[in-house]
C-alpha cells in the first residue's frame, strides 16, 4: 500500500518537474545539459536511490549500451555520466503531446522503427551528436523488460556501431524496476547496482555484439542469483 502511494506521488512529481524542465530547456537553450543533470540529481535524492557501482565507466566511449527495465535507467546513467548523453528513443515518445519535448528540447535522437529508412536517419543523427562530443546511449533490447531477464538485442545498435567504427561500453543495471515500476505504479527506495563491462571496439568482421549481449546476460543472471 505504501509503495503504491509513493508511486502515485512520484507520478505527480514527475509530471510537474518534467514540465518545468522542458520549459527551462527552451528558455535556456545553451544550458540544456546542466538543467537535465540538476533534475536527475534531484530525482536520485527524492526517490531514495543508493548506488553500487562495479567496474569503471569509460566516458571516452562513443556508445553506451544498457539493459532497460525502468525510466530510472535513464535517471541513473545521467546521474553517473558527466557528458551530454544523446539518448536514442522511439518516435512514439517524441510524438507525445507536450511531454514529447523532453526528447526534442535537448536534441535527443528519435527514430521510427516502422520506417525502413530509419537506420539511415539514425546514422545521420548519431554522426551529428558525436561531432558535438555527445556520446550515444541506447537500449539494444528496444523496449523495457520485466526486470527478470534481458530481452534479445535488436540489430540497430550493432549496425550503427559497425558503420561508424564506434568504441562501445556495455552496462548492466539491476533493481530499477523494483524501485520504480511505472506499469504497477509503485515506488520503493533501494539500491541500484550498475556493472560496467570492459569497452570493446565495434568491427563488423568480429562477433563483438553477440559477445557483448552474452556477457551482459551472464552478468545480469549472476547478479540476480
Amino acid at each position: 500500500m505504501l509503495s503504491k502511494l509513493r508511486g502515485i506521488i512520484v507520478l505527480i512529481q514527475f509530471s510537474i518537474t518534467v514540465g518545468i524542465v522542458i520549459i527551462a530547456m527552451y528558455l535556456f537553450r545553451k544550458h540544456t545539459h546542466k538543467i537535465i543533470k540538476f533534475w536527475m540529481n534531484i530525482q536520485v535524492y527524492l526517490l531514495g536511490i543508493k548506488l553500487e557501482i562495479k567496474g569503471k565507466l569509460d566516458e571516452s566511449c562513443d556508445l553506451l549500451l544498457m539493459n532497460h527495465q525502468s525510466i530510472l535507467d535513464i535517471v541513473v546513467m545521467e546521474y553517473l555520466h558527466s557528458k551530454d548523453l544523446a539518448w536514442v528513443a522511439k518516435k512514439e515518445i517524441s510524438n507525445l503531446f507536450f511531454f514529447g519535448h523532453i526528447i526534442k528540447a535537448p536534441r535527443m535522437i528519435s527514430i521510427d522503427r516502422e520506417n525502413k529508412a530509419g537506420i539511415i536517419h539514425l546514422l545521420k543523427e548519431v554522426k551529428d551528436r558525436l561531432s558535438k562530443n555527445r556520446p550515444i546511449a541506447m537500449f539494444p533490447e528496444g523496449t523495457r523488460s520485466d526486470g527478470t531477464k534481458i530481452i534479445k538485442f535488436k540489430s540497430g545498435a550493432a549496425m550503427v556501431a559497425n558503420k561508424l567504427n564506434l568504441r562501445v561500453q556495455g552496462a548492466v543495471i539491476i533493481n530499477t524496476r523494483i524501485i520504480l515500476d511505472s506499469k504497477k505504479l509503485t515506488a520503493t527506495p533501494g539500491v541500484v547496482k550498475v556493472i560496467f563491462l570492459d569497452p570493446v571496439q565495434a568491427d563488423k568482421k568480429t562477433d563483438w555484439f553477440e559477445q557483448l549481449e552474452k556477457n551482459m546476460n551472464e552478468v545480469f543472471e549472476k547478479e540476480l542469483n
